[in-house]
């Protein structure tokens, strides 16, 4: 089970706002923002010698983030590992026993598609599994 730590997420009310310490402050390179609507979320990536933290904002009320950020605040909000197969990964975490939240991966940011591992079988942390430039399965 090959994986690299791709990126740090972060759930934030206001990308804007918090570029203000990531970019201004920290003098993290930002990258392109790109709404991904299936998630109804806005997202940007910060490059941070070759780890990215991706501040990601909601684009409503009825969005994942929005109703994170409700109940525990902005902060942490995964961290994500890409792997170069993702329907393998899938297939051999659930042999291990790990709860999935998604057993078919779906469109993610940037041209990837991603699955992601409950927190209860990791301690508490969510866990994204991303793919580059993989075509999404179809449910």
């Amino acid at each position: 089970m090959s994986m690299k730590l791709e990126h740090i997420g972060i759930a934030v009310t206001s990308i804007e706002r918090h570029l203000e310490v990531w970019r201004d402050i920290f003098g993290f390179v930002v990258g392109e923002m790109t709404e991904v609507t299936g998630q109804k979320v806005k997202v940007v990536m910060l490059d941070v010698g070759g780890v990215h933290v991706e501040l990601i904002e909601p684009l409503g009320q009825d969005s994942p983030i929005h109703k994170f950020i409700e109940k525990r605040g902005e902060g942490l909000h995964h961290l994500s590992f890409e792997v170069k197969d993702l329907k393998e990964m899938i297939e051999e975490l659930k042999k291990r026993g790990v709860r999935m939240i998604d057993d078919v991966p779906r469109s993610g940011a940037h041209g990837s598609v991603v699955t992601f591992v409950h927190p209860s079988s990791t301690g508490g942390v969510l866990i994204e599994l991303s793919q580059e430039g993989a075509v999404e399965q179809e449910v």
